[in-house]
């Protein structure tokens, strides 16, 4: 239960970022262009409005959907590796080496996070803890904020050990799969959700090439035809 919600929210997450982002760069680009437009009245209003956080707001979100797309990457099996050698291997000596490669992944997300949240704590994290709670932290760094949005950017660099921290648990949980099933989640690249591959009908002639796409000689017959008085070609 607990791991299918986190799957949701891990899909709903980057898929919202990703449209977010989308959204605020067109609606920036379109605003630029169309101010410099000479409606009167429009044209006015346009340059009245400030969209000079858009291109910073963009950027923070494309961190943050990198961080837990590749956590997403993870769990899906969609990050390219080189494993040509790896699988040359006998099936013992190649199920070591993927261990031993998903554990290393652990390790240095785990560290990654750790470290991250360290930084992201002595940035300001730590003075916004003990002021919602109401604790004395006059002396207590406050921490810098964004240029344009004047947000702290602890929760910004949040990205970093919040990612870290569940790419770290996605690659602990491949491992104990891969250790229960002997298998990995595989990605098929070439595949496009919504397109699914339709199967001919049973009595169709794959080699016939009875379509719109190639030229037909309607006097000489193809293999397999005959010519009716009508000068259409007939199966036998």
């Amino acid at each position: 239960m607990f791991n299918r919600m986190l799957n949701h929210l891990e899909e709903l997450l980057v898929t919202l970022l990703m449209g977010a982002a989308t959204l605020i760069i067109f609606i920036s680009v379109m605003h630029r262009y169309l101010a410099g437009v000479n409606i009167p009245g429009l044209q006015d209003w346009l340059i009245g409005l400030n969209f000079g956080w858009a291109q910073e707001l963009c950027i923070i979100m494309f961190v943050w959907m990198a961080k837990f797309g590749a956590a997403y990457g993870v769990r899906t099996g969609i990050h390219v590796g080189v494993d040509v050698l790896i699988n040359r291997m006998g099936d013992g000596m190649r199920g070591k080496f993927i261990v031993f490669g998903l554990l290393a992944g652990a390790l240095f997300t785990g560290i990654v996070a750790t470290l991250g949240g360290g930084f992201v704590w002595e940035n300001g994290a730590h003075f916004a803890f003990f002021n919602f709670f109401g604790i004395a932290g006059e002396d207590l760094y406050e921490g810098p904020t964004t240029p344009d949005l004047e947000w702290p950017t602890w929760i910004v660099y949040s990205a970093i050990p919040l990612g870290s921290s569940l790419m770290c648990f996605r690659f602990l949980q491949v491992t104990w799969a891969f250790l229960k099933t002997g298998e990995l989640p595989h990605h098929d690249h070439g595949h496009v959700d919504g397109l699914d591959d339709e199967k001919p009908p049973v009595d169709v002639n794959l080699y016939g090439l009875d379509d719109n796409l190639h030229m037909h000689d309607l006097k000489h017959p193809m293999i397999g035809e005959t010519t009716s008085k009508n000068g259409k070609g007939d199966q036998e």
